[in-house]
C-alpha cells in the first residue's frame, strides 16, 4: 500500500486561532514522522510564525483575506501533494473550490470540523441554506474528522454521510513552551482565552462582571477585530479588563486563573476547556458545542450554563469563586496520538488501501452526495 508522502495544507493567516495552532501542532508531528507538509498560507507573519516547525514547507499566498486563499488550486497541481488537509470549517469553502478547479487530478481532501453544525444565531432563511451546504460535504470531502463523539454523531446528522467517513481524532494537546513567559497579571483573576470576535460574545462575560459578588479583574487573551469594542464595554461598566493579546503559551495564565470562562455562541470542540482542566482550573462555559458536555463531564470540573442565561452564568462564576469551591483534579486531555491516527488515515485513503470498517456503535447515515453544478468540473468520487 502506498503512503502519504506528501501533505498539503493552507491557512488565512498565522494570528492566533486555535485551529492553526492545532495545524501546526500535527505538522510538527508529521514531519517528524517523515512526512512532507507544505502549507499554504495567505500571510505567514503573525503570533503563531514562531510556532512554524522545521523543515515545514510554507508558500506564501502574498494575502490577508480568505480571497488569497483561492489560489490554493494552482499551489496543488504545482506540488502534487498526495492529500490535503482542510484544518477546519472555516476553510471548507476553498476544499470545494479546489475539487471544482481540479476535477479528477484532485487529491484526497479530509476535513476536519472546527465548529458547531448547527448554528442557533443564524435566522430561518440562513439557516436553510447552511444546512443545504453541509449536506453538500460529502461530495467534496473524502473524510469529515470530528474531535469527539458527540460531534461525530453531528456532523453525521447534519451531512448525512456515511459513519464510515466519520473518523474521531482529537487535536494533538497543547504542550508547555520552553522559555515562554506569562503576561502580566493580577494575583487573582478571571480568565478569557480566544479571538476577540462576535462569535466568543465577551460581552456576556463582561456584562456578568459587575454583578459577581468578588469583584476580580478580567484577563482575555487573544486578538481580534472586536478589541475595541471589547475595551470600549469594559469601560463602560466598570470592569477591570486586560487585554494582554496573543499568549505564545495560555497554560501559565490557565494554571494561575481562579476560574476560566468560555461565553460563545457556538463552538466545535473548545479546546480551551480541555488545557485548562489539565492544568486543573475550573471552567465555566455556555451550552456552545455538544462536545461541551464530553469535556465537562462531572459537576467538579465545572459549570455549563444556557447560552442566553444571564442569571445563570452570574450564579456559576460566584459559585466557583466563592471559599468553599475545591479545584478539579487535573484532567490529561486525549490527543496524544493523533499524530499516527491522522498519517493511518491519510495512507487509508491512498490506492489500494483497504476499506475500513465502520466505527464500532455508531449507526450509518444515508450517504446522498450532491452533484457537482452544472458545467462544473467532475470532482473524484468520494469512496
Amino acid at each position: 500500500m502506498d503512503r502519504a508522502k506528501h501533505i498539503f495544507t493552507y491557512a488565512e493567516t498565522l494570528e492566533g486561532g486555535g485551529v492553526e495552532r492545532a495545524q501546526l501542532r500535527l505538522a510538527r508531528g508529521w514531519i517528524e514522522a517523515g512526512r512532507r507538509v507544505t502549507l499554504a498560507i495567505g500571510d505567514a507573519d503573525g503570533p503563531l510564525a514562531a510556532e512554524i516547525p522545521p523543515g515545514l514547507e510554507v508558500v506564501p499566498l502574498g494575502g490577508r483575506t480568505y480571497r488569497a486563499l483561492f489560489a490554493v488550486p494552482r499551489i496543488v497541481r504545482e506540488t502534487r501533494p498526495d492529500v490535503i488537509f482542510c484544518a477546519g470549517s472555516y476553510y471548507t469553502g476553498i476544499a470545494l473550490w479546489t475539487r471544482l478547479r481540479l476535477g479528477r487530478a484532485c487529491p484526497p481532501i479530509v476535513g476536519k470540523v472546527s465548529n458547531a453544525m448547527r448554528r442557533g444565531d443564524y435566522p430561518p432563511l440562513v439557516a436553510r441554506g447552511h444546512a443545504a451546504w453541509l449536506r453538500a460535504h460529502p461530495w467534496f470531502l473524502d473524510r469529515i474528522v470530528a474531535m469527539s463523539e458527540a460531534s461525530a454523531r453531528d456532523v453525521i446528522e447534519t451531512t448525512r454521510i456515511d459513519a464510515g467517513r466519520v473518523p474521531v481524532i482529537p487535536n494533538p494537546p497543547a504542550l508547555p513552551l520552553p522559555g515562554s513567559a506569562p503576561p502580566s497579571l493580577p494575583p487573582r483573576y478571571i480568565l478569557g482565552v480566544g479571538r476577540l470576535v462576535r462569535q466568543k460574545r465577551w460581552d456576556r462575560l463582561l456584562d456578568a462582571m459587575p454583578r459577581l459578588a468578588e469583584r476580580l479583574p478580567l484577563v482575555i487573551l487573544g486578538e481580534g477585530e472586536e478589541r475595541e469594542a471589547i475595551a470600549a464595554r469594559a469601560a463602560s461598566l466598570g470592569v477591570d479588563l486586560r487585554l494582554p493579546g496573543h499568549a505564545a503559551d495560555p497554560l501559565l495564565a490557565m494554571r494561575a486563573a481562579a476560574v476560566l470562562a468560555l461565553t460563545s455562541d457556538y463552538e466545535g470542540v473548545p479546546g480551551v476547556l480541555r488545557e485548562a482542566l489539565s492544568v486543573g482550573t475550573p471552567v465555566v462555559t455556555t451550552d456552545s458545542s455538544p462536545a461541551v458536555a464530553e469535556i465537562v463531564s462531572a459537576p467538579a470540573l465545572g459549570t455549563i450554563v444556557p447560552t442566553h442565561d444571564g442569571d445563570a452564568l452570574v450564579a456559576a462564576l460566584d459559585a466557583w469563586l466563592g471559599p468553599a469551591a475545591a479545584r478539579p483534579v487535573p484532567v490529561p486531555p486525549p490527543g496524544v496520538d493523533s499524530v499516527p491516527r491522522y498519517l493511518a488515515l491519510f495512507d487509508s485513503l491512498m490506492p489500494g488501501a483497504p476499506v475500513p470498517a465502520r466505527r464500532p456503535g455508531t449507526p450509518a447515515a444515508p450517504d446522498t452526495p450532491l452533484p457537482p453544478p452544472e458545467g462544473a468540473a467532475t470532482g473524484r468520487a468520494a469512496p
